[in-house]
């Protein structure tokens, strides 16, 4: 098991003082932990399951965010020197060789090193600039600064991945293309739906599941296009739908209910994989925004 920080070990100072960038680097571990040790995950893997995924468990997961602990400082650290998008891509190609190597080949954390490592660099810009950095301002620099880039980008590059393959075949937006209008899907659904349940209940893991099925529910996730074409994203997305309908993590049989989803998620091979990324972007726009 890593060490993961608690917030008592990563309080950025004293009260009125701006987070450092090595405290924003361990935010997005202890976010991306959150995520993964999250339980009750339809297809995902999680402490005690591999999901639909037969080449990897929760020690793949771990030993990745392992090799990825000096990464997100640095990618802050590059922010502060406003960056152009390749610099950030070199810091992020790096990253993903350490997670290979780290994993034996599987792609734990691809998403991850994409889309936190934006928001990190966007953090370590803002705090450069003495510029307030709450989730919303985080989302806002992606979007301004390196937007325009990332689209450009996505034009010219090969379909090497799962989410291009789905998103030039279905016509979805997919993770480049969310990133590149500053993460809406986290802001206006993951958010949220977190914010609410934390306010009902104070408890974290609670917000954290209700936050996962609310972005299955309407997130175009490219993993349940890429497993199951759209009837398999139909299908995931009514299944989320229906158990938030039923009253999501606040009904008196919610674990219940989430196991049985799970359970139909696996017996048809079908991963919310991007929704997952989302959830770990939401947690930690969450806890820039001090509600976790």
């Amino acid at each position: 098991m890593p060490e993961i920080a608690t917030r008592a070990s990563i309080a950025p100072g004293f009260p009125g003082q701006a987070p450092s960038l090595g405290y924003v680097g361990r935010l997005v571990i202890r976010s991306l932990y959150r995520e993964v040790a999250l339980p009750l995950k339809p297809g995902l893997v999680c402490p005690g399951s591999q999901g639909s995924h037969a080449d990897m468990d929760f020690t793949s997961f771990v030993r990745s965010l392992q090799a990825l602990r000096d990464y997100f400082p640095a990618i802050a650290d590059c922010g502060r020197h406003d960056p152009a998008l390749a610099s950030l891509q070199t810091l992020g190609i790096a990253a993903e060789r350490r997670m290979l190597a780290a994993t034996g080949g599987i792609n734990t954390h691809r998403g991850a090193i994409f889309n936190l490592g934006l928001l990190c660099a966007a953090s370590g810009y803002l705090l450069a600039s003495s510029q307030t950095l709450t989730a919303a301002s985080a989302c806002r620099c992606v979007a301004e600064r390196w937007g325009e880039g990332i689209l450009a980008d996505l034009l010219q590059t090969p379909a090497d991945s799962h989410g291009l393959l789905v998103a030039r075949r279905y016509g979805s937006g997919g993770a480049r293309q969310e990133a590149a209008a500053g993460f809406p899907a986290a802001l206006a659904i993951g958010l949220p739906a977190y914010r609410r349940i934390l306010a009902a209940t104070g408890d974290p893991e609670l917000a954290a599941e209700q936050a996962l099925f609310a972005l299955i529910a309407e997130v175009e996730d490219s993993n349940l296009l890429w497993r199951g074409g759209p009837d398999g994203l139909a299908f995931g997305r009514r299944q989320a739908a229906d158990f938030l309908a039923a009253g999501g993590v606040l009904a008196s049989d919610w674990r219940e209910r989430a196991q049985a989803i799970d359970a139909a998620f696996v017996a048809r091979r079908l991963s919310p994989g991007g929704s997952a990324d989302l959830l770990g972007v939401t947690l930690f726009l969450a806890e820039l925004d001090g509600l976790a």
